[in-house]
C-alpha cells in the first residue's frame, strides 16, 4: 500500500450512509439544499442539521423546493439540489425534474426510499421513483450498496453539470441511510460511454465562415445553449465582427444584449415581428445552441424555407431532428464561437458595434420592421395595461442589475417582451414544460444564489396561487423577494385561446366566484378571490392592491425600496391579448398584430391593410 493510500485510510472514520451523503455534497461544493423531511428521509435531515457548510432551506411543498433548486441552477449554472421523502414527497418533485430536463438545467434530486427489503411489496409510501423519472432525467440512480454512496454522488454531479446539463435522481432506501461504514470519498467514477468533452470539428467550422461572410442577409438564431456554454460574450463578438443581427429564443434571452443595435430581441410565437422576419427571410442562418422547437418555428416546413441553415449544437440528437439543415455541426457553442472569432480576427475583421453600411439594404429593412412593428399595446383610461407594469418596472430598474423570475402565462410573455435583458441568466422562466407555479419558488433559489441582487417575481394570479405556500418559506428565511401579481381574475393565456378558437366561450377560466359580477374597474375584496392583501398578511408579508394607472409608479417604488418581501397585486383587464402572435402551426407571415374591439378574433397584417414588407 502506498503512503497516499495509507494516509487516506488513516483519515477515514465510520459514519452512516446519510452522513456520507452529506459529506459527499460538501465535497461537490454544495452550499444550499432545499429539503422537505418525512419518515424515510429523517436520517438525511439529521445529517444535514449537523453540517454547517450547507444551508438547508425548508420549503412548504416539495414542488416548491425542487423549483427553487432549479431556479438556483438556472441563474448560476451550478447544480441545484433538492431532497424529499419517499412516495408523495418524491412524486411532488416530478414536475420540476421534467422542467429541468426540458430546459437543460443542472439539478440533483435526492429522494428517500423505503427499506430495500420492502421494495416491490407496495409498502407504505413506496413508489418507483427510478422508473417514473427515467424518461425525464439524464440519469437515475438507486442505491443498492452502502459503499456506493460517495461514488454515486460524485457521478451524479458530474453528469448533471457536464455536456448538455440536466437533472439526475438519486433514490436512497432508508436502511442505506442508516447503515454504518467507512466511506472512501476518493473512489473513482465509473462512467463507461459518457464522454462529455467534444473534439472541436475545425474542418466543418472552416466551412462556416465563407457562408456567413458571403451572405447578403445573414442572421443568427441563438438559443439557451449559448447561455449554458457561458458563451454570450463570444456571440456578441461574432455578431460585431461580421455585423449580423441576432435573434434569441426565450431560453436564450440575455445571450445578446437586447439594447444592442444588432439585437432583434427574441423570436417565436409571441416574439417581435422584426425578429421573426429577420430570421425567416435571411439567406444564411447560423442556429447555435437552439433546438428548432415548435414555439419558435411554427410550421416547421415553412420555417426558414429559403435559408441556408448552419446548426451548431452540443447534443447530436438535436441535429436534423426537427429541421433538416445544410450544415449540422456537433460542437460546444463556446468553443465553436471562440474558433470562429479567432479566424475572423486573424483575417482582419474588426469589431464594430453597428455598421449600417455593411449591408445597407438588409439593415435598412430590419430598421423599417423595427420602426413599423414595435412591441406595443393599447392604453385605456382607468385600466392598467399589463404591459405598462413591466415598462414601469424596467424604467425604475434601468441600469440596475436584477433577476426577473416569472410564472407561466400571459404575464410571462409580457415580461419577456417589455423588460430588456442585457445579461444572460437574468431571466428565470419555465420554457419547454411551461410550468405554472414556477416563479415564486424559483425566485427563492435565485435569491439564495445572489442575495446581493434584487429578485423580482412577475406572476399571474393563477400561476402565483399554485405555489403560494412558499410565502411561508420566504418569510421565515427572511428573503426580500418582490412579487408583482398581474391579476386579471382569469387564466389569461387560456382565455386568449378561447377568444381565438371558441368564440370567447369561457370554460373554467374565471378564477373568482362565477355567481358574482366582475367589474374590472371596481376591485372589491368581496368579489376578488383570493384577497391577496389579506392572504399575504397571514404570512406576515406586506401586500398592497393597485387599481388605478396613476397609482402604479409610486406602488412599484415602494415595493422596490422595501427591505423585506413585498407583493403588489395589480388589477388588470382580462381581455388583453399577448400580441404579436403567430398561431400554432402557422408561419411567420400569419402573425396576428391587433385584436379588434368587440371581436375576440385577431387580425393579420394583410387583413389590416398593413402588409409587412418582405426581403424575399
Amino acid at each position: 500500500m502506498s503512503d497516499s493510500q495509507t494516509n487516506q485510510q488513516s483519515v477515514r472514520r465510520t459514519m452512516n450512509g446519510a452522513e456520507a451523503l452529506v459529506q459527499s455534497l460538501v465535497r461537490e461544493g454544495v452550499d444550499v439544499v432545499f429539503a422537505y423531511p418525512g419518515g424515510a428521509s429523517m436520517p438525511m435531515h439529521q445529517a444535514l442539521s449537523h453540517e454547517p457548510a450547507i444551508r438547508t432551506i425548508l420549503p412548504r411543498h416539495e414542488q416548491g423546493g425542487a423549483f427553487a433548486a432549479e431556479g438556483y441552477g438556472r441563474v448560476t449554472g451550478k447544480v441545484g439540489v433538492c431532497m424529499s421523502t419517499s412516495g408523495p414527497g418524491a412524486t411532488n418533485m416530478i414536475t420540476p425534474i421534467a422542467d429541468a430536463f426540458l430546459d437543460s438545467i443542472p439539478m440533483v434530486a435526492i429522494t428517500a426510499q423505503v427499506g430495500s427489503s420492502l421494495i416491490g411489496s407496495s409498502a407504505f409510501q413506496e413508489t418507483d421513483v427510478f422508473g417514473m423519472t427515467a424518461p425525464i432525467v439524464k440519469h437515475s440512480y438507486m442505491v443498492t450498496r452502502l459503499e456506493d454512496i460517495p461514488r454515486i454522488v460524485k457521478e451524479a454531479f458530474y453528469i448533471a453539470r457536464t455536456g448538455r446539463p440536466g437533472p439526475v435522481v438519486i433514490d436512497i432506501p432508508k436502511n442505506f441511510q442508516e447503515g454504518q461504514f467507512e466511506p472512501d470519498f476518493d473512489v473513482p467514477m465509473d462512467l463507461p460511454g459518457y464522454q462529455p468533452e467534444l473534439p472541436l470539428p475545425t474542418d466543418k467550422l472552416e466551412a462556416v465562415l465563407p457562408l456567413l461572410i458571403g451572405a447578403k442577409r445573414p442572421a443568427i438564431y441563438a438559443g439557451g445553449g449559448v447561455v449554458i456554454a457561458e458563451a454570450s460574450d463570444k456571440l456578441l463578438e461574432l455578431a460585431e465582427r461580421l455585423q449580423i443581427p441576432v435573434a434569441t429564443t426565450l431560453m436564450g434571452i440575455g445571450a445578446m444584449p437586447e439594447e444592442h443595435p444588432l439585437s432583434v430581441r427574441w423570436l417565436g410565437m409571441h416574439g417581435a415581428v422584426y425578429a421573426n422576419y429577420a430570421v425567416n427571410e435571411a439567406d444564411v442562418v447560423l442556429a447555435i445552441g437552439a433546438r428548432f422547437d415548435d414555439r419558435v418555428t411554427g410550421a416547421v416546413k415553412t420555417f426558414c424555407e429559403r435559408s441556408r441553415i448552419i446548426h451548431i449544437d452540443y447534443d447530436a440528437a438535436e441535429l436534423n431532428k426537427n429541421k433538416k439543415v445544410e450544415m449540422a455541426i456537433r460542437a460546444d457553442a463556446g468553443a465553436a464561437l471562440a474558433y470562429l472569432n479567432e479566424k475572423l480576427a486573424a483575417a482582419g475583421y474588426e469589431r464594430k458595434q453597428y455598421d449600417v453600411e455593411n449591408r445597407p439594404e438588409w439593415f435598412g429593412l430590419i430598421e423599417q420592421w423595427k420602426k413599423d412593428y414595435p412591441l406595443c399595446y393599447e392604453a385605456r383610461e382607468h385600466e392598467i395595461a399589463p404591459q405598462s407594469i413591466i415598462e414601469e418596472l424596467y424604467r425604475q430598474m434601468e441600469g440596475k442589475d436584477a433577476i426577473i423570475c416569472t410564472g407561466v402565462g400571459q404575464h410571462q410573455m409580457f415580461a419577456a417582451q417589455f423588460y430588456r435583458f442585457n445579461k444572460p441568466r437574468r431571466l428565470s422562466t419555465s420554457g419547454g414544460l411551461g410550468s405554472m407555479g414556477y416563479g415564486l419558488p424559483a425566485a427563492m433559489g435565485a435569491h439564495v444564489a445572489y442575495p446581493e441582487l434584487p429578485v423580482i417575481n412577475i406572476d399571474g394570479d393563477g400561476s402565483f396561487l399554485m405555489n403560494v405556500q412558499e410565502l411561508g418559506t420566504i418569510r421565515t428565511e427572511h428573503m426580500p423577494i418582490k412579487s408583482i401579481i398581474i391579476d386579471n381574475q382569469h387564466l389569461g393565456m387560456v382565455v386568449q385561446w378561447e377568444d381565438l378558437k371558441y368564440d370567447s366561450h369561457r370554460a373554467n377560466t374565471f378564477l373568482a366566484d362565477p355567481s358574482e359580477t366582475y367589474d374590472p374597474t371596481h376591485h372589491t375584496p368581496e368579489v376578488l378571490y383570493p384577497n391577496y392583501p389579506l392572504l399575504c398578511q397571514g404570512f406576515g408579508i406586506k401586500c398592497e392592491r393597485v387599481v388605478e394607472p396613476s397609482e402604479l409608479p409610486a406602488a412599484i417604488k415602494r415595493m422596490l425600496e422595501a427591505d423585506e418581501a413585498y407583493v403588489l397585486d395589480v388589477m388588470v383587464p382580462h381581455d388583453v391579448h399577448v400580441l404579436p402572435m403567430i398561431p400554432g402551426g402557422m408561419c411567420y407571415k400569419d402573425v396576428v398584430l391587433e385584436r379588434i374591439a368587440g371581436d375576440g378574433k385577431g387580425r393579420k397584417a394583410s387583413e389590416l391593410g398593413k402588409e409587412i414588407p418582405s426581403a424575399l
